[in-house]
């Protein structure tokens, strides 16, 4: 037998250098290891040895399948490292000019958030940022939302493991956790917290739900959301707002309407829907477009303001929904797919 291992040992370090595809290695590696390979039939011969030879024969088999493993082990990894040159091609040289000598963009996001910005800076808010792994306190407690609110159901809401720390963003309590915010509202929290009024922020960024994607819900998407806190602070300033807002970003021809609706961060609360039948494929007299009111006084209340001074409005909306509108987008997916043909269009 051990003659017979050494010349399959030989055939083995012969044959498996030459092995120029993955089917042949396949097919070498069933003829020597595979259920009727020759080196198993040399394995199972040893049911026939004598008992006091079985030992040495072992030792022998063993070491000759320590010879024969790292053979197949090096020609499948030569195999997968020309498969992997073979997709990527020619080798390239960077320090040749690039073939594509066309401009760069902004992606359609960025254009939409930066002019909402430039909209709301020309009447005195002021862009607020936040961080994006946020404590319950600040993305739902301070927001006066109740414990048992669906929207903190963990179908709901990314939260994170409560081994992992993160030292710039700080607890209120020990036992609240942390979590990828899910509006950028807590931003807002964050703002008052920082000083006394008046206030007038816009906050963009990007948030987190647990949502299925298709071509209207994404897992993670953008929103813009704007707090103003002053005296005397009414629902008609927040409607001019809004109109204002609209017209300058779709068109004079746009219209917005109220609907009454509940959020604990606002009372009273109202969906805003608007009224663009201008723009490309905007179907309907009147689409949803995001969610506004007044600010409730429980939230001044835990941020420390004077609910009897101070009154303030807050709304917010999904980038992403602008976009489509602006744009004739049908599919919010397209925005994720880093696909050049798609975002050239908005050179």
């Amino acid at each position: 037998m051990e003659s017979q291992l050494s010349a399959l040992l030989a055939k083995a370090q012969a044959e498996f250098p030459t092995l120029a595809t993955r089917p042949d290695f396949e097919a070498a590696k069933a003829r020597y290891v595979g259920p009727n390979g020759e080196f198993t039939a040399l394995m199972k011969q040893m049911g026939s040895v004598p008992k006091e030879q079985r030992p040495a024969i072992g030792k022998l088999i063993n070491e000759a399948k320590g010879k024969l493993q790292p053979l197949l082990d090096a020609a499948l990894a030569r195999l997968e490292q020309a498969e992997l040159a073979a997709q990527l091609g020619p080798a390239v040289d960077p320090t040749l000019p690039s073939p594509d000598i066309g401009p760069g963009t902004f992606h359609p996001l960025t254009l939409v958030r930066e002019e909402m910005c430039s909209i709301l800076r020309k009447v005195g808010f002021v862009v607020a940022d936040g961080p994006e792994v946020e404590t319950e306190y600040y993305c739902f407690d301070a927001l006066n939302t109740p414990a048992d609110h669906p929207a903190r159901d963990a179908q709901d809401t990314f939260y994170l493991p409560d081994t992992v720390r993160f030292g710039n963003v700080s607890k209120k309590t020990a036992e609240e956790k942390y979590l990828l915010r899910t509006h950028t509202s807590s931003v807002q929290i964050r703002t008052m917290l920082k000083g006394q009024p008046p206030i007038r922020i816009v906050s963009p960024g990007r948030v987190y739900r647990r949502d299925t994607s298709d071509a209207t819900h994404s897992a993670n998407f953008h929103q813009l959301e704007c707090l103003y806190v002053d005296k005397n602070v009414t629902v008609r300033d927040l409607k001019a707002l809004l109109d204002y807002i609209f017209a300058s970003l779709l068109g004079k021809d746009t219209k917005t309407r109220f609907r009454p609706h509940y959020f604990g961060y606002t009372e009273p609360s109202f969906e805003v829907d608007l009224s663009a039948k201008h723009l490309p494929k905007v179907n309907k007299e009147w689409i949803e477009i995001g969610g506004c009111g007044m600010v409730d006084p429980t939230v001044f209340d835990a941020v420390g303001y004077d609910s009897t001074v101070w009154s303030g409005y807050a709304f917010g909306m999904g980038i992403e929904r602008l976009a489509m509108l602006l744009y004739g987008i049908d599919d919010i997916r397209y925005f994720y797919q880093n696909d050049a043909r798609f975002l050239k269009q908005f050179a």
